[in-house]
């Protein structure tokens, strides 16, 4: 066991040593080169003012806008208030007196005939 640790580690270091490294470029160095600025003599006298320019054309009138959607239906509108009951009508007069019937009268030539009863069964 402890042969193929120490064997191990010299493999590693060989395989690692014989892989072709690649070579590191560095960029030269940027020289700044002083650019020279001329410097300004004084400002001229001011020009003359300019003619003004030509009015613009006037621009086209837009579209019509859409007609509007339909607007929705309304509520149903409440019940109405029951109504007062109205007022109780006067008492009618009384009635007047019947007219009085005459006297009875005793006899008579009046005749009842009743039917003969069934007979039973």
């Amino acid at each position: 066991m402890k042969y193929s640790i120490v064997f191990a580690a010299l493999l590693s270091g060989l395989v690692l040593t014989a892989c072709d490294s690649k070579t590191v470029v560095t960029p030269a160095p940027v020289v700044a080169v002083p650019v020279q600025v001329p410097v300004l003599g004084p400002a001229g006298p001011t020009g003359a003012t300019g003619s003004t320019g030509q009015t613009g054309s006037t621009g086209s009138t837009g579209q019509t806008g859409s007609t509007g959607s339909t607007g929705s239906t309304g509520s149903t509108g409440s019940t109405g208030s029951t109504g007062t009951t109205g007022a109780t009508g006067d008492t009618g007069a009384a009635g007047g007196t019947g007219a009085t019937g005459e006297r009875g009268k005793t006899g008579g030539d009046t005749v009842v005939i009743l039917p003969a009863p069934a007979p039973a069964k």
